[in-house]
């Protein structure tokens, strides 16, 4: 039997992108029960990509009852639905078995990997005293993506002097724009821009020096869309809510390192429970931002660990 209802969080406070401001996330929670054990996945459908809800809620329900992981990879499209549906099976699995997932993948079991804490969009003002909270964490990402975001960068700089930082314009920026603030990212000690330009809208990247490592987020769903991505980008952001589940996430990640990307491993806004899985990806990634249990009021009732040492893998009675 496969379930899915709907949840929100809490956010700790508003998050803003260049597409806009949330003050909770929504998400979907999948279970999918047989013979008397329960699997559980969870996936946060993204606008972006036209999905809803409702459209994902019926994705899953369009599902029979005992679908296997193999089958799942052609039955849907990659996105949030397969998603929660892939990393429920893993669960079911494990705990079928008596095992944790990576046993079952044939790894060791994750350590901690420091993540990336996001200061979302705002006036350079905020930005800075947000900055200036957050200076002790080891590694800031800042939202961008205006035409006049040089005021914010320097103000989180002046906040937060000495923190590596990382940059996620969200297709916010043009061709202009970017070429423009490049040498300044540079100068300001920044280690890294995500998807500065929108996707399919970005061959100039593959036109100019990148003294900068550019990372694909948009542009990259599942090992399908690495040829596109080659000459353009240095790096690729694995998300489970694009790749469709850990199934294609592992296999992503391999691939991009076989085509010589670097690998950073991203999130949705959502639960600790969509962020379990992702443990197992973001091993020896060059970045890791599973930040988003840090930004809610509330979580799962076995919430990942956080500590000095980055993100742990989830205990069994969360997932795997």
């Amino acid at each position: 039997m496969i379930e899915v209802h709907a949840d929100t969080f809490k956010l700790a406070q508003v998050f803003t992108i260049s597409r806009g401001s949330r003050t909770a996330a929504e998400v979907l929670t999948v279970k999918v029960t047989r013979n008397g054990v329960t699997g559980w996945g969870e996936c946060v459908p993204y606008a972006r990509y036209d999905e809803t809800l409702q459209s994902v809620t019926d994705q899953i329900n369009s599902l029979p009852a005992d679908i296997d992981r193999t089958a799942l990879q052609s039955a849907l499209p990659a996105g949030a639905a397969r998603n929660a549906v892939d990393c429920a099976l893993w669960d079911l699995e494990a705990k079928t078995k008596g095992l944790r997932v990576w046993d079952l993948i044939g790894v060791a079991a994750p350590k901690p990997e420091i993540t990336a804490y996001t200061l979302s969009l705002d006036t350079p003002e905020n930005m800075r005293a947000q900055a200036a909270k957050n200076a002790a964490r080891p590694l800031l990402k800042i939202k961008l993506g205006t035409p006049d975001d040089m005021p914010r960068l320097e103000a989180v700089r002046a906040g937060a002097p000495d923190t590596p930082i990382i940059i996620d314009a969200n297709e916010g920026w043009s061709a202009e724009v970017y070429s423009e603030l490049a040498p300044h990212l540079i100068r300001l000690g920044v280690k890294m821009v995500e998807q500065p330009l929108p996707a399919g809208a970005d061959d100039m990247l593959g036109e100019i020096d990148r003294p900068l490592p550019v990372c694909a987020d948009e542009a990259c769903h599942d090992r399908a869309s690495l040829p596109k991505l080659v000459g353009k980008y240095d790096m690729v952001n694995i998300k489970l809510d694009k790749t469709g589940g850990l199934t294609e996430a592992l296999a992503l990640n391999a691939a991009a390192r076989e085509a010589g990307f670097q690998v950073m491993v991203g999130c949705m806004v959502g639960s600790s429970l969509a962020m379990a899985p992702a443990t197992i990806v973001a091993q020896g990634a060059e970045f890791t931002d599973l930040d988003g249990p840090l930004l809610l009021a509330e979580d799962r009732d076995t919430p990942l660990l956080f500590d000095a040492a980055g993100v742990h893998a989830p205990a069994a009675p969360l997932w795997g």
